[in-house]
């Protein structure tokens, strides 16, 4: 009997591989409140990726189902990540693997400043669990100038009085620093104005400059923030399922025609 073909080694695999997944929220009854009903799709490395569905299509779904929420069941399917299956890790393992997700809300903290709350998880990314301030100080001092941030934000509590754009900042600041392999962001220019989204993507870009390889997964119903970053591929999410994948003339498309179109082509 022939061997069986050797896994693909972490650089020959696709940064994440998502195959037939199917996610229910975890207070589901039993049979029923699917909402990924067999979601396919894959990123690789240095490439920018745009998940694009309207409002229930399951994007937010797919981002926490991505990094390991409890509020959510995976019923079925395999997310790989370097070539690794990571379906059943817990959130602080996938994290701790590379993996950074950018909240849609991203929620307040009081009592922990930015400093403090980046320690904690630079120490868990690392893998150093008594990291120095100085060290993370210093990185943050770098970081707030290239994002052209005050580095007093970062004695503030974390999220505490932020506006939106200073919380959107805020998570590209965290992704900075916490150097991930993957950045999973999630309608990263929800309730933004157009100046502060063209903050935010420049934040994006330049987090890009100095991590090529970086992967990205933008999740957004909307076409405006992939006019100041371009995605290499779009992923149209409807229903729960991903319905086709292009370049970024599907977003394109979505703006001249809406989602419509793609649901009729799925229905005939």
């Amino acid at each position: 009997m022939a061997d069986s073909p050797a896994p693909p080694s972490p650089l020959e695999a696709p940064l994440l591989e998502i195959t037939d997944l199917h996610v229910t929220p975890a207070d589901a009854t039993a049979g029923d409140g699917e909402i990924l009903k067999g979601a396919t799709l894959a990123v690789e490395r240095g490439a920018v990726h745009a998940l694009m569905g309207p409002n229930g299509s399951g994007k937010s779904t797919l981002a926490n189902a991505l990094l390991g929420s409890p509020d959510y069941c995976i019923t079925a399917g395999k997310i790989r990540f370097q070539g690794e299956d990571i379906t059943a890790l817990p959130a602080d393992q996938r994290a701790a693997r590379g993996i950074f997700l950018g909240f849609q809300h991203p929620e307040e903290i009081p009592g922990v400043n930015v400093l403090n709350f980046l320690r904690q998880a630079l120490a868990v990314r690392k893998g150093i669990p008594d990291l120095s301030v100085l060290e993370v100080r210093m990185g943050l001092m770098d970081w707030t100038k290239r994002l052209g941030m005050d580095d007093r934000f970062t004695e503030r509590y974390l999220n505490e009085g932020f506006s939106g754009g200073e919380k959107k900042r805020n998570e590209i600041l965290q992704m900075a620093m916490m150097e991930p392999d993957l950045a999973v962001l999630d309608e990263t220019d929800s309730g933004l104005d157009i100046d502060a989204l063209r903050i935010v993507a420049h934040g994006i870009a330049e987090v890009r400059s100095a991590r090529p390889d970086l992967g990205i997964l933008l999740i957004t119903h909307y076409q405006r923030i992939l006019e100041h970053l371009t995605p290499d591929v779009v992923h149209i999410l409807l229903d729960g399922r991903v319905v086709e994948t292009g370049g970024p003339e599907l977003a394109e498309r979505v703006e001249a025609e809406g989602f419509d179109s793609f649901r009729k082509e799925v229905a005939a």
